[in-house]
């Protein structure tokens, strides 16, 4: 099983992306399942087909499905949000703080991401391609399954008494959080155009997702202008002058380490169906496979070195000159912030009895450095 999320700046196409790589699978032999979590629900437009909230057939071997969240929320949240409430109150609190702490901000995607997995490990599909929200929600999305796990351990402690359901929820978050950051099976692809706001937020989208452990296997600069050759005449300059301002940026990721980069040109008719699908993909991945990504290994996040007196801890996150990071110890936890985004990652247990010395960056990421005695720092 293999599972591929893109995701991207809303606008850049990542729908269409999606499509046209459930599609080159497809006709690579592979049944393949395209689901879309992205509430615009424009998945059925680019496949030219009504879709559902169950996975309907596109084509031979390609079927794709409309996740609705607020479905889903509706008709699972609410009952174990009720136990949830239960379980708080017998603990001691009062109605109004119960009802408060069962309002888990984000819940519908949580559960749109539980639906992935459902279609995923129930269905027949050797590969599932996500047509996922916008990156800022798609990063939402990515961080909960961890971020809910903490809430449960904090109100309930690591071995606290709770129902069935919500013992079960926290296994189901575990089983997310692994399946998410196994990247022999989940792997993220990241779609942009190639416009001068897109540099920064590429690389913050990046040090995000390595924050995660989540592994990104390739970026995708859609909506590329096509080269105008000899052509005379002002459509022909303004192209020459477009495609010069993107040429100029994608020369800027590759100098800020973000490369390499598929490119896709535009179209001048919005692609809709399988043959414009394809079409697409063809030009996306010049006769790969769509699964092999730009063939960059994947880093570990952690990497722990004896060092005099202590250890250096690499942490594998790409970093802009300008990056602004923030390190702290949470007890045995390291919490990292990197423009914003923030992460409490459980130090090794080497680790956990040592201070933090300093820290700098180099072009693979952080480094930590930690004393080996008994101190917090």
């Amino acid at each position: 099983m293999r599972i591929l999320l893109c995701t991207g700046k809303g606008g850049v196409g990542k729908t269409t992306l999606a499509a046209a790589t459930g599609a080159a699978l497809a006709a690579r032999g592979r049944k393949t399942l395209v689901v879309s979590t992205d509430p615009a629900h424009s998945l059925g437009d680019a496949f030219g087909s009504p879709l559902g909230a169950e996975p309907s057939e596109v084509d031979t071997l390609l079927s794709a499905v409309q996740v609705d969240s607020r479905t889903l929320v509706d008709s699972t949240w609410e009952r174990l949000r009720g136990e949830l409430r239960a379980v708080l109150a017998g603990a001691g609190l009062d109605t109004l703080d119960a009802e408060e702490l069962t309002v888990l901000p984000g819940v519908d995607e949580l559960l749109a991401l539980s639906e992935v997995r459902r279609l995923a490990e129930d269905g027949p599909w050797e590969t599932v391609v996500v047509d996922c929200g916008p990156t800022a929600e798609t990063l939402r999305l990515l961080a909960l399954p961890e971020a809910v796990s903490g809430y449960l351990t904090r109100v309930f402690g690591p071995r606290g008494r709770v129902t069935d359901s919500v013992r079960r929820l926290g296994a189901h978050l575990d089983g997310l959080r692994a399946l998410l950051t196994d990247p022999s099976v989940t792997t993220v692809r990241l779609v942009l155009t190639p416009e001068r706001v897109v540099v920064a937020e590429a690389r913050r989208t990046l040090s995000s997702l390595a924050l995660r452990g989540i592994a990104v296997d390739g970026l995708i600069a859609n909506r590329l202008m096509p080269a105008p050759g000899f052509w005379r005449g002002g459509a022909a300059s303004w192209l020459r002058t477009r495609r010069a301002q993107q040429d100029a940026v994608l020369a800027e990721l590759a100098a800020a380490g973000i490369a390499p980069v598929a490119r896709v040109e535009h179209r001048a008719v919005e692609p809709v169906g399988l043959p414009a699908l394809l079409e697409i993909a063809a030009e996306l991945y010049r006769g790969r496979d769509p699964l092999d990504g730009d063939g960059t290994p994947v880093t570990p996040l952690l990497r722990v070195r004896p060092a005099t007196g202590g250890y250096t801890l690499r942490v594998a996150i790409p970093l802009a000159r300008d990056a602004e990071v923030d390190l702290a110890r949470v007890d045995d936890d390291l919490a990292i912030t990197v423009d914003g985004f923030r992460r409490l990652i459980a130090l090794p247990e080497p680790l956990r009895p040592c201070r933090i010395t300093g820290a700098e960056s180099d072009a693979d990421g952080l480094v930590v450095h930690l004393a080996g005695n008994r101190g917090r720092g």
